[in-house]
């Protein structure tokens, strides 16, 4: 027998958990912004994803603060217009954790998890080192989403990645050497070390 729900009637905090533990699983952005002072802030967020290629659009799901003040990230792309979404690997993925605590705004999160930052090519906003991918992205536009979240579109300028994780002549990217990690429900995380090939089908 089926169970089902009528999301009308359910409290935020129950559609949230039924969404994360379906819609699974998410790629994780570690996001790196600056503040108006120059400051380095560094935020995971999995509510992120692709959009499209023509434009290069990606998207994340920034949370307000329950004031409905924003928090450091939607703060600062707000005053920069600029972000950068640097791809989180196995190797990197407990230094992640660090960088998604509360800190104090002003604290650099990347020096709290020992992770480098790098000059962005095109924006303010770093890169880190450790990272296998990033790209670099100017704000295209914001939806506000209610009191609680802004989805904020990024459209990459820059792409950048860490050597052997891409061929530079067929632009193939090796899922291997990107070894990313993805969010499932609650505090679970997974790989994409298990994978298999599905052809499009051809009519």
């Amino acid at each position: 027998m089926a169970v089902s729900f009528d999301f009308t009637e359910l409290s935020e905090r129950e559609r949230y958990k039924l969404m994360i533990g379906t819609i699974i699983p998410r790629p994780i952005a570690l996001v790196t912004t600056v503040d108006e002072h120059g400051r380095i802030n560094a935020a995971p967020f999995s509510f992120f994803n692709c959009l499209s290629a023509d434009p290069p659009i990606l998207a994340i799901g920034v949370e307000n603060n329950a004031d409905m003040s924003f928090k450091d990230t939607g703060h600062n792309i707000r005053m920069t217009e600029v972000f950068t979404v640097n791809i989180v690997s196995f190797a990197i993925a407990e230094a992640m954790h660090v960088c998604g605590a509360k800190y104090p705004r002003g604290v650099d999160e990347l020096k709290q998890a020992g992770l480098t930052a790098i000059p962005g090519a095109k924006v303010a906003s770093p890169f880190i080192a450790e990272a296998p991918a990033a790209f670099e992205c100017r704000r295209h536009v914001t939806l506000e989403l209610g009191r609680s979240r802004q989805i904020i579109l990024g459209e990459i300028v820059y792409a950048r990645y860490r050597d052997g994780v891409v061929d530079p002549e067929r632009l193939h990217v090796d899922p291997a050497a990107v070894d990313a990690i993805a969010r499932l429900g609650g505090d679970t995380c997974t790989t994409i070390r298990d994978r298999f090939e599905m052809l499009t089908p051809k009519l």
